[in-house]
């Protein structure tokens, strides 16, 4: 075997390394600690844009905010983002008015995006 898998053995995942270091900050605000939406300790971070594909980019772009799980995906349906049609179309709306405010223009969102919300 090589030293590939004597690592993978070991618990090494070199995806997770890709990952890592895919991160990128939030173009939207500093305080990557504090749910955007409700005030609370965030646990874990709300892509603006996502579906098929989609989320992956938003990552690449910082399109994202800290977002605690109630808000997120856990809350009622009045309180979350996921499974809300209007929310979700709003957090697409607001990412793509960012990105044109910050990072190209809505011809350039759309050939990226595949579509406008705007």
């Amino acid at each position: 075997m090589g030293i590939a898998w004597e690592l993978m053995e070991l618990g090494y995942d070199p995806l997770e390394d890709i990952k890592a270091q895919a991160k990128t900050e939030s173009i939207i605000t500093e305080h990557g600690n504090i749910c955007v939406f409700c005030g609370k300790p965030a646990e874990c971070e709300h892509h603006l844009v996502f579906g098929s594909g989609k989320r992956n980019l938003a990552e690449q772009d910082g399109l994202k905010v800290p977002i605690c799980n109630r808000c997120h995906t856990m809350g009622g349906l009045g309180e979350r983002i996921h499974d809300n049609p209007i929310a979700e179309k709003l957090s697409k709306m607001l990412g793509q008015a960012i990105y044109e405010a910050r990072l190209g223009s809505r011809e350039d969102f759309r050939t990226r995006y595949g579509k406008s919300y705007l």
